[in-house]
C-alpha cells in the first residue's frame, strides 16, 4: 500500500510538471496536494515497516514528537489545500470568465504559501501542547503511531488544559477549512440549478467531481477516527481507523484524480510513453 500511494502520487506529480497544458491552478494545487500526501504517508508508515522488520517496536520521546510535529504539518496542509481548491473550482463555476484574472499566478503563489505557513503554525501549536505531557515510564500506545488522543491518556499529569487547547486548536484549523469547502460547494450547487441545459450542469459538475470525492474520502475517513475514538474503547478499530486515515485515502487520491480527469489520463500516457 505504501508503495502504490508512493507511484500514485509521483505519478501525478510528473505528469502535471511535464505537461505544459496542465500548469494551471487546478493542477498546481493537485501537484502538490499530492506531495502532501507522500509526506503524510511517509511520516507513518516507514516507521511500522521498520519495526515490523526489526521486531523493535520502540520510539522515543523525541521521536514521537518529530512524528508528531510532521503528521499535524502534513495533514492540515491537505485540509488547507482542499479548502484552496474548492475555492478554484467556486471561481471557475461560478465566475468562468473573470477566472484567469482572479487566479491570476501571484494569488496562487500566495494561496500555496499561506496554506504551508498555516500548517506550520498548526504543527507547532500541537506539538508544543504535547510536549507538555509527562509519563510516568515505558508506555505502550495501542496504535501504529503516536496518536495524540492516545498519548493524552497515557500521560501521569493531569491533561484536562491539554485537551481544551488541543480542540480548540482543532476546531479553529480544521473547522475554518471545512466551513469554507461547504461555502464553495453551496454556491457552486446553486449556481449549477441555475443553468438552463442538463449538458451544461453535467460538465459543470464534472469539473468538481474528483476533488468533491477526495474531500468526502479525506473527512469522511477523519470522522471515522474521531467517532471510533470517542464512541468506541477498542483499540484494535481505533489502530483500523486511523489507518483508513493515514494510509488508505492518500493510497486512492492519484486513482480518484486520474480515473475521472481525461486531461490527467492524457497526461499519464504521454508521460509513460
Amino acid at each position: 500500500m505504501y508503495l502504490v500511494t508512493m507511484l500514485g502520487n509521483l505519478l501525478i506529480t510528473l505528469a502535471i510538471s511535464s505537461d505544459s497544458h496542465l500548469h494551471t491552478p487546478m493542477y498546481v494545487f493537485l501537484s502538490i496536494l499530492s506531495l502532501a500526501d507522500i509526506g503524510f504517508t511517509s511520516t507513518t508508515v516507514p516507521k511500522v515497516i521498520w519495526d515490523i522488520q526489526t521486531h523493535n517496536r520502540v520510539i522515543s520521546h523525541a521521536g514521537c514528537l518529530i512524528q508528531l510535529s510532521f503528521f499535524y504539518l502534513f495533514g492540515c496542509l491537505d485540509s488547507v489545500l482542499l479548502t484552496v481548491m474548492a475555492y478554484d473550482r467556486f471561481v471557475a463555476v461560478c465566475y468562468p470568465l473573470h477566472y484567469p484574472v482572479i487566479m491570476n499566478p501571484r494569488l496562487c503563489r500566495l494561496l500555496i504559501l499561506l496554506s504551508f505557513l498555516i500548517s506550520l503554525l498548526d504543527s507547532l501549536l500541537q506539538c508544543l501542547i504535547m510536549s507538555q505531557l509527562t509519563f510516568c515510564t515505558n508506555v505502550e500506545i495501542p496504535n501504529f503511531f503516536c496518536d495524540p488522543p492516545q498519548l493524552l491518556k497515557l500521560s501521569c499529569n493531569d491533561t484536562s488544559t491539554n485537551k481544551i487547547f488541543m480542540y480548540f486548536i482543532g476546531a479553529i484549523f480544521g473547522g475554518i477549512p471545512v466551513s469554507g469547502i461547504l461555502f464553495s460547494y453551496t454556491q457552486i450547487v446553486s449556481s449549477i440549478l441555475r443553468l438552463p441545459s442538463t449538458g451544461g450542469r453535467y460538465r459543470a459538475f464534472s469539473t468538481c467531481g474528483s476533488h468533491l470525492s477526495v474531500v468526502c474520502l479525506f473527512y469522511g475517513t477523519g470522522l471515522g477516527v474521531y467517532l471510533s475514538s470517542t464512541v468506541s474503547h477498542s483499540p484494535r478499530k481505533g489502530a483500523v481507523a486511523s489507518m483508513m486515515y493515514a494510509v488508505v485515502a492518500p493510497m486512492l487520491n492519484p486513482f480518484v484524480y486520474s480515473l475521472r480527469n481525461r486531461d490527467i489520463k492524457r497526461a499519464l500516457q504521454r508521460l509513460l510513453n
